[in-house]
Protein backbone atom coordinates (compact mmCIF):
# COMPACT_ATOMS: atom_id res chain seq x y z
CA UNK A 1 0.00 0.00 0.00
CA UNK A 2 1.24 3.49 -0.78
CA UNK A 3 2.06 5.64 2.22
CA UNK A 4 0.10 8.55 0.74
CA UNK A 5 -3.12 6.47 0.57
CA UNK A 6 -5.59 7.41 3.27
CA UNK A 7 -5.80 4.59 5.81
CA UNK A 8 -9.53 4.83 6.48
CA UNK A 9 -9.52 1.71 8.68
CA UNK A 10 -7.10 3.22 11.18
CA UNK A 11 -8.77 6.64 11.07
CA UNK A 12 -12.17 5.08 11.63
CA UNK A 13 -10.90 3.01 14.55
CA UNK A 14 -9.34 6.04 16.25
CA UNK A 15 -12.60 7.93 15.90
CA UNK A 16 -14.47 4.98 17.37
CA UNK A 17 -12.05 4.85 20.32
CA UNK A 18 -12.46 8.60 20.82
CA UNK A 19 -16.25 8.30 20.78
CA UNK A 20 -16.09 5.58 23.43
CA UNK A 21 -13.86 7.77 25.59
CA UNK A 22 -16.25 10.71 25.23
CA UNK A 23 -19.31 8.59 26.17
CA UNK A 24 -17.54 7.20 29.24
CA UNK A 25 -16.41 10.69 30.27
CA UNK A 26 -19.93 12.12 29.90
CA UNK A 27 -21.40 9.19 31.82
CA UNK A 28 -19.08 10.15 34.70
CA UNK A 29 -20.21 13.77 34.42
CA UNK A 30 -16.70 15.04 33.71
CA UNK A 31 -15.66 17.86 31.41
CA UNK A 32 -12.66 17.42 29.13
CA UNK A 33 -10.66 19.70 31.40
CA UNK A 34 -11.59 17.67 34.49
CA UNK A 35 -10.69 14.37 32.85
CA UNK A 36 -7.46 15.88 31.60
CA UNK A 37 -6.58 16.97 35.12
CA UNK A 38 -7.16 13.45 36.44
CA UNK A 39 -5.03 11.91 33.70
CA UNK A 40 -2.29 14.54 33.65
CA UNK A 41 -3.18 15.89 30.19
CA UNK A 42 -4.50 19.19 28.90
CA UNK A 43 -8.06 19.81 27.76
CA UNK A 44 -6.92 20.18 24.15
CA UNK A 45 -5.19 16.79 24.28
CA UNK A 46 -8.35 15.09 25.54
CA UNK A 47 -10.35 16.79 22.80
CA UNK A 48 -7.89 15.61 20.16
CA UNK A 49 -8.14 12.00 21.36
CA UNK A 50 -11.94 12.12 21.44
CA UNK A 51 -12.04 13.46 17.89
CA UNK A 52 -9.62 10.79 16.64
CA UNK A 53 -6.90 13.29 15.83
CA UNK A 54 -4.41 12.18 18.47
CA UNK A 55 -3.23 8.66 19.27
CA UNK A 56 -3.24 8.11 23.05
CA UNK A 57 -0.27 6.52 24.77
CA UNK A 58 -0.75 3.10 26.42
CA UNK A 59 -0.39 4.54 29.92
CA UNK A 60 -3.10 7.12 29.18
CA UNK A 61 -5.47 4.35 28.07
CA UNK A 62 -4.78 2.35 31.23
CA UNK A 63 -5.39 5.35 33.47
CA UNK A 64 -8.52 6.47 31.60
CA UNK A 65 -9.99 2.96 31.85
CA UNK A 66 -9.43 3.06 35.61
CA UNK A 67 -10.66 6.63 36.20
CA UNK A 68 -13.77 6.21 34.06
CA UNK A 69 -14.64 2.77 35.41
CA UNK A 70 -14.58 1.29 31.91
CA UNK A 71 -14.04 -2.24 33.20
CA UNK A 72 -11.34 -3.01 30.64
CA UNK A 73 -13.23 -1.69 27.62
CA UNK A 74 -10.58 0.86 26.72
CA UNK A 75 -7.69 -1.44 27.64
CA UNK A 76 -9.08 -4.07 25.28
CA UNK A 77 -8.56 -1.65 22.40
CA UNK A 78 -5.00 -0.73 23.37
CA UNK A 79 -3.23 -3.10 20.98
CA UNK A 80 -5.24 -1.89 18.00
CA UNK A 81 -4.64 1.74 19.01
CA UNK A 82 -0.89 1.01 19.03
CA UNK A 83 -1.10 -0.46 15.51
CA UNK A 84 -2.96 2.62 14.31
CA UNK A 85 0.04 4.79 15.18
CA UNK A 86 1.83 3.54 12.10
CA UNK A 87 1.04 3.93 8.40
CA UNK A 88 -0.47 0.72 7.05
CA UNK A 89 2.60 -0.21 5.01
CA UNK A 90 4.85 -0.23 8.11
CA UNK A 91 2.68 -2.07 10.65
CA UNK A 92 4.10 -5.55 10.08
CA UNK A 93 7.65 -4.18 10.26
CA UNK A 94 6.82 -2.29 13.46
CA UNK A 95 5.65 -5.53 15.06
CA UNK A 96 8.84 -7.34 14.02
CA UNK A 97 11.00 -4.45 15.17
CA UNK A 98 9.38 -4.33 18.61
CA UNK A 99 9.95 -8.05 19.19
CA UNK A 100 13.39 -8.39 17.62
CA UNK A 101 16.39 -9.74 19.51
CA UNK A 102 18.65 -8.47 16.74
CA UNK A 103 18.16 -5.67 14.23
CA UNK A 104 20.49 -4.94 11.34
CA UNK A 105 19.91 -2.13 8.87
CA UNK A 106 21.58 -0.57 5.87
CA UNK A 107 20.40 2.89 4.85
CA UNK A 108 21.29 4.78 1.71
CA UNK A 109 19.06 7.87 1.61
CA UNK A 110 18.02 9.13 5.05
CA UNK A 111 18.84 8.37 8.68
CA UNK A 112 17.02 5.32 10.07
CA UNK A 113 13.80 6.21 11.90
CA UNK A 114 15.10 4.65 15.11
CA UNK A 115 17.98 7.15 15.11
CA UNK A 116 16.11 10.28 14.04
CA UNK A 117 15.72 13.39 16.17
CA UNK A 118 12.30 15.03 16.37
CA UNK A 119 13.46 17.96 14.23
CA UNK A 120 14.81 15.59 11.57
CA UNK A 121 11.54 13.62 11.61
CA UNK A 122 9.47 16.76 11.12
CA UNK A 123 11.73 17.96 8.33
CA UNK A 124 11.39 14.68 6.42
CA UNK A 125 7.65 14.40 6.90
CA UNK A 126 7.06 18.00 5.82
CA UNK A 127 8.91 17.28 2.54
CA UNK A 128 6.58 14.46 1.47
CA UNK A 129 4.66 14.89 -1.77
CA UNK A 130 1.70 14.95 -1.85
CA UNK A 131 1.86 16.99 1.34
CA UNK A 132 0.88 15.34 4.61
CA UNK A 133 -1.62 17.19 6.81
CA UNK A 134 -0.50 18.43 10.22
CA UNK A 135 -2.46 15.77 12.11
CA UNK A 136 -0.77 12.98 10.15
CA UNK A 137 2.65 14.55 10.71
CA UNK A 138 2.03 14.71 14.47
CA UNK A 139 0.91 11.08 14.51
CA UNK A 140 3.94 9.93 12.51
CA UNK A 141 6.33 11.84 14.79
CA UNK A 142 4.73 10.30 17.89
CA UNK A 143 4.95 6.85 16.31
CA UNK A 144 8.65 7.17 15.48
CA UNK A 145 9.41 8.43 18.96
CA UNK A 146 7.53 5.48 20.43
CA UNK A 147 9.65 3.10 18.34
CA UNK A 148 12.78 4.52 19.96
CA UNK A 149 11.67 3.08 23.30
CA UNK A 150 13.27 -0.09 21.94
CA UNK A 151 16.64 1.21 23.15
CA UNK A 152 15.38 1.30 26.75
CA UNK A 153 14.16 -2.31 26.77
CA UNK A 154 15.86 -5.03 28.79
CA UNK A 155 17.21 -7.28 27.59
CA UNK A 156 18.21 -4.81 24.92
CA UNK A 157 18.18 -5.99 21.29
CA UNK A 158 21.51 -6.02 19.50
CA UNK A 159 21.39 -3.28 16.86
CA UNK A 160 23.72 -2.69 13.93
CA UNK A 161 23.27 0.34 11.69
CA UNK A 162 25.28 0.89 8.52
CA UNK A 163 24.59 4.07 6.57
CA UNK A 164 26.05 5.70 3.50
CA UNK A 165 28.26 8.73 4.11
CA UNK A 166 25.92 10.70 1.82
CA UNK A 167 23.14 10.23 4.39
CA UNK A 168 25.25 12.11 6.93
CA UNK A 169 26.04 14.94 4.54
CA UNK A 170 22.50 15.81 3.37
CA UNK A 171 21.41 18.99 5.12
CA UNK A 172 17.75 18.03 5.15
CA UNK A 173 15.93 20.61 7.23
CA UNK A 174 19.00 22.84 7.43
CA UNK A 175 22.42 22.87 9.04
CA UNK A 176 21.08 23.08 12.60
CA UNK A 177 18.88 20.01 12.05
CA UNK A 178 21.78 18.00 10.64
CA UNK A 179 24.09 19.06 13.46
CA UNK A 180 21.60 17.87 16.08
CA UNK A 181 21.07 14.65 14.14
CA UNK A 182 24.76 13.82 13.94
CA UNK A 183 25.10 14.45 17.67
CA UNK A 184 22.19 12.07 18.30
CA UNK A 185 23.80 9.34 16.18
CA UNK A 186 27.01 9.70 18.21
CA UNK A 187 25.02 9.50 21.45
CA UNK A 188 23.15 6.35 20.48
CA UNK A 189 26.37 4.85 19.14
CA UNK A 190 27.76 4.90 22.68
CA UNK A 191 25.16 2.37 23.85
CA UNK A 192 26.59 -1.08 24.55
CA UNK A 193 24.03 -2.84 22.36
CA UNK A 194 24.47 -0.54 19.34
CA UNK A 195 27.10 -0.47 16.61
CA UNK A 196 27.08 2.27 13.98
CA UNK A 197 29.15 2.11 10.81
CA UNK A 198 29.51 4.40 7.81
CA UNK A 199 30.05 3.32 4.21
CA UNK A 200 32.43 5.99 2.89
CA UNK A 201 31.92 7.66 -0.47
CA UNK A 202 35.34 6.63 -1.76
CA UNK A 203 34.66 2.88 -1.72
CA UNK A 204 35.18 1.38 -5.19
CA UNK A 205 33.33 -1.81 -4.18
CA UNK A 206 29.99 -1.64 -2.35
CA UNK A 207 27.81 -4.74 -1.86
CA UNK A 208 24.87 -2.48 -1.04
CA UNK A 209 24.39 -1.00 -4.50
CA UNK A 210 20.89 -2.57 -4.74
CA UNK A 211 19.63 -0.31 -1.95
CA UNK A 212 18.80 -0.30 1.74
CA UNK A 213 17.16 -3.05 3.79
CA UNK A 214 16.60 -4.27 7.33
CA UNK A 215 16.97 -7.70 8.92
CA UNK A 216 15.00 -8.67 12.02
CA UNK A 217 15.90 -11.72 14.12
CA UNK A 218 13.11 -12.88 16.41
CA UNK A 219 13.11 -14.84 19.65
CA UNK A 220 12.80 -18.08 17.69
CA UNK A 221 16.01 -17.29 15.79
CA UNK A 222 14.21 -16.83 12.48
CA UNK A 223 15.24 -13.88 10.32
CA UNK A 224 12.93 -11.72 8.23
CA UNK A 225 14.02 -9.12 5.70
CA UNK A 226 12.27 -5.81 5.14
CA UNK A 227 12.44 -3.54 2.09
CA UNK A 228 10.84 -0.11 1.76
CA UNK A 229 10.70 2.39 -1.10
CA UNK A 230 8.31 5.10 -2.25
CA UNK A 231 5.81 4.40 0.52
CA UNK A 232 5.67 0.70 -0.30
CA UNK A 233 7.11 -2.18 1.63
CA UNK A 234 7.87 -5.87 1.38
CA UNK A 235 8.65 -8.53 3.95
CA UNK A 236 11.16 -11.15 2.82
CA UNK A 237 10.51 -14.52 4.47
CA UNK A 238 11.68 -17.05 1.84
CA UNK A 239 14.68 -18.78 3.37
CA UNK A 240 17.12 -18.42 0.48
CA UNK A 241 16.28 -14.75 -0.08
CA UNK A 242 16.78 -13.98 3.61
CA UNK A 243 20.06 -15.91 3.60
CA UNK A 244 21.20 -13.84 0.63
CA UNK A 245 20.34 -10.58 2.42
CA UNK A 246 22.17 -11.72 5.55
CA UNK A 247 25.27 -12.65 3.54
CA UNK A 248 25.16 -9.31 1.74
CA UNK A 249 24.87 -7.47 5.06
CA UNK A 250 27.99 -9.22 6.34
CA UNK A 251 29.92 -8.03 3.30
CA UNK A 252 28.56 -4.50 3.68
CA UNK A 253 29.75 -4.37 7.28
CA UNK A 254 33.18 -5.62 6.26
CA UNK A 255 33.44 -2.95 3.55
CA UNK A 256 32.26 -0.10 5.78
CA UNK A 257 34.39 1.82 8.26
CA UNK A 258 34.75 0.21 11.68
CA UNK A 259 32.64 1.72 14.50
CA UNK A 260 35.61 3.76 15.86
CA UNK A 261 36.49 4.97 12.35
CA UNK A 262 32.85 5.83 11.76
CA UNK A 263 32.71 7.81 15.00
CA UNK A 264 35.75 9.79 13.90
CA UNK A 265 34.17 10.56 10.52
CA UNK A 266 30.90 11.73 12.08
CA UNK A 267 32.82 13.97 14.47
CA UNK A 268 34.77 15.34 11.49
CA UNK A 269 31.52 16.08 9.62
CA UNK A 270 30.18 17.82 12.73
CA UNK A 271 33.25 20.01 12.83
CA UNK A 272 32.64 21.07 9.22
CA UNK A 273 29.12 22.37 9.94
Amino acid sequence: MAETDRDDGAVGFLRCFGAQLRLLRERKGLTRAELGSLLGYGEDQIASVELGRRIPKPEMIDRADEVLGAGGLLVAMKAEVARARYPAFFRDAARLEAGALELQSYDTHVVKGLLQTEAYMRSLLSMRRPLLDETTIEQRVAARQARQELFAKWPSPLCAFVMEEAVLRRRLGGTHVLREQLEEILRIGQMRNVEIQVMPLDRVDNAGVDGGFTLFTGKDGAQVGYLEVQGRSMLITEREEVRSLAARYGIIRAQALTPPESKNLIEKLLGEL
